[in-house]
């Protein structure tokens, strides 16, 4: 059975991000304190010209932002409607009201013209999400939400620019930032918030002041998680010991699960933890790395551009060749039988974005407020896409066998 092609099984752990896991492990007294968080913050801070605030996850940053602004109960957050589920939660739990904004179906994000009529006075900021790593209409935005004096969020979560980065990062009043296991970087867990205005980080140091720290225990369960991927995930992916492997390992808990039930339900703890030590210092090694991550997603990402206009691939005007793209999408018929087929032959193309425009697609969407037909764009999106991996495990071998795997099924009547 050949290795596994997936987007979700350890993207991130890599032979030097095991050793790095590895070498915290001689220092357990350091999971949960330590110096990582201020080392990381000085980067970021650099980077993007912002002060960064640190929480355990970026879900719980936007929640602490949009209690720092000050949202009022009822004003209204604009997002897109092909998103994750912990935007509304955190939206919910702060006191908002999500407003979902149909996408542009060639970037996968909102614009000015589906956001431009959404607008009203209870509207408190806009969220604009680089889907994959696709730029949004950035300026545009921001005019409009000048106009509007509205505050602007720029949800980066899946793209962190480079020194060959697009126009993303530099016009947002803040930026939401994820560290999550298959983010732009990853630290198994870890989030920030980067402010450009005084007071509201006043507010936000506050908020990370007060955070609780996780359990010790809690952060070595996370650090196992590349351990597990590597070890026992991944070889046995293919096999008939995968499945009855990963869910003795989620009994167990042996493994630290991406969303809990409370929150596929539309609930969000009102609790903020601080970042654990060992998950800011695996964000900072990763972030340190960050050209060279890039550059591997936009070698993969350039390559399917080039097998994808060859064999007339279905795919987005918006994905440029040279973005590194977090995961390069197409649009196909039978999208959820082709990933079911591909699955018997070891290609794991389920991600969570698929068949849902809140994702994943096990959440409860009546509690996160949308409902059917309003976003028409989106509603078509996630029925028919069909997402490559890009993540810095990928290689081109992989990237190759799946294209021409691809290509089989784009041929077939059903396509």
């Amino acid at each position: 059975m050949p290795s596994p092609v997936h987007h979700t099984f350890g993207p991130h752990v890599d032979s030097a991000y095991l050793r790095k896991v590895l070498a915290m492990s001689y220092v357990p007294w350091r999971y949960v304190h330590g110096t990582a968080p201020l080392r990381l913050k000085n980067v970021l801070r650099e980077k993007f010209r912002a002060e960064p605030v640190l929480f355990s996850s970026g879900r719980e940053s936007l929640y602490a932002l949009l209690k720092a602004i000050g949202v009022k109960p009822g004003e209204e957050i604009i997002v897109q409607g092909y998103t994750c589920v912990v935007v509304p939660n955190a939206i919910h739990a702060a006191g908002g009201v999500p407003i979902y904004a149909d996408i542009d179906p060639d970037t996968l994000n909102l614009t000015t013209d589906t956001v431009r009529p959404l607008l009203t006075p209870r509207t408190r900021a806009v969220i604009c999400q680089h889907t994959f790593g696709i730029p949004a209409d950035v300026k545009g935005l921001r005019k409009l939400c000048d106009e509007k004096g509205v505050v602007l969020i720029e949800d980066m979560a899946h793209v962190l620019p480079d020194h060959k980065g697009p126009d993303i990062g530099f016009h947002g009043d803040y930026l939401i930032l994820s560290f999550g296991r298959d983010k732009a970087i990853s630290g198994i867990s870890g989030g920030a918030v980067m402010s450009r205005h005084p007071r509201t980080t006043a507010a936000l140091l506050e908020l990370e002041r007060t955070a609780i720290h996780d359990s010790w225990w809690n952060v070595a369960r996370l650090l196992e998680y590349a351990t597990r991927m590597h070890s026992i995930v991944r070889p046995l992916s293919g096999t008939p010991l995968f499945r009855p492997a990963v869910w003795l390992l989620q009994k167990l808990k042996m493994i630290v699960p991406v969303l809990t039930s409370d929150e596929k339900h539309g609930h969000m703890s009102h609790v903020l933890k601080k970042i654990p030590n060992a998950c800011a210092e695996l964000a900072l090694s990763s972030l340190m790395k960050l050209r060279a991550l890039n550059e591997r997603r936009r070698t993969l990402s350039a390559f399917f551009a080039r097998h994808g206009r060859a064999h007339n691939w279905p795919m987005l005007a918006g994905a440029a060749a040279d973005l590194p793209l977090q995961k390069f999408p197409l649009f196909v018929l039978n999208a959820r039988a082709k990933r079911a087929i591909l699955k018997q032959e070891n290609i794991h193309l389920d991600d969570g974005w698929t068949g849902c425009v809140i994702c994943p697609e096990d959440i409860d969407l009546t509690e996160t407020g949308y409902e059917q037909g309003m976003d028409p764009a989106a509603e078509r999106v996630c029925r028919q896409i069909l997402s490559l991996p890009t993540h810095p495990t990928m290689t081109l071998i992989q990237a190759e066998r799946l294209a021409r795997r691809i290509d089989m099924l784009l041929k077939e009547k059903q396509a």
